[in-house]
């Protein structure tokens, strides 16, 4: 079946003010309209501030659902965040590349993601920080992202490239021996022990 690659952000590390801190971070991601190079580190443009828990080979891109959206916007809104015109614009998970009809219970680890140009590969859930609290607006989304599911999930490059928002791309089931909501809860449970 082939699933729609809506949106491809990238972002450069900078200081923002988060916790009355201030921060290096590269969670706020902007639209790129023209192909992207893809490499075995990630996107061309893309930067990670903190090399200990995003980034490397196994973190090279981050994907997530744009189902998830109007969760998010929902939340924001109850937290007093965001009224009904303030829409969140893809990028604003931190996400890499914005996917549509592709949820976290569809993909395992090992599963491949095979665009026309590049293939990437399932690796891992993402695991929230603070910073993911400060790009929402409200404290408690670390909290709402780990009891609704919605992480999303990491990719490694296994064949460089070029990727686009607007392309298809198909799923190629790996090994299946592992989900992606079981390894978010195991790594939560981990965390809380």
């Amino acid at each position: 079946m082939p699933y729609k690659l809506l949106s491809v952000q990238t972002g450069v590390a900078r200081k923002a003010q988060i916790q009355g801190r201030s921060i290096l971070t590269a969670i706020y991601k902007t639209p790129v309209t023209s192909p992207v190079p893809v490499m075995p580190l990630g996107l061309a443009g893309d930067e990670q501030a903190d090399l200990s828990v995003h980034g490397g080979l196994d973190k090279a891109v981050y994907a997530y659902p744009s189902e998830h959206y109007p969760f998010w916007q929902d939340a924001r809104e109850q937290a007093g965040v965001a009224g009904v015109d303030d829409q969140l614009p893809f990028g604003s998970m931190g996400e890499n590349l914005t996917l549509a009809g592709l949820l976290e219970h569809d993909v395992w680890v090992g599963d491949v993601l095979r665009f026309a140009h590049c293939a990437l590969r399932v690796v891992q859930p993402r695991e929230p920080c603070y910073k993911f609290n400060a790009a929402m607006g409200f404290n408690t989304a670390v909290k709402a992202m780990a009891l609704s599911g919605r992480c999303g999930f990491y990719l490694a490059v296994d064949a460089p490239g070029s990727i686009a928002a607007g392309e298809s791309f198909t799923l190629e089931p790996g090994p299946r021996q592992m989900g992606i909501p079981e390894l978010f809860k195991a790594k939560l449970f981990k965390h809380l022990r």
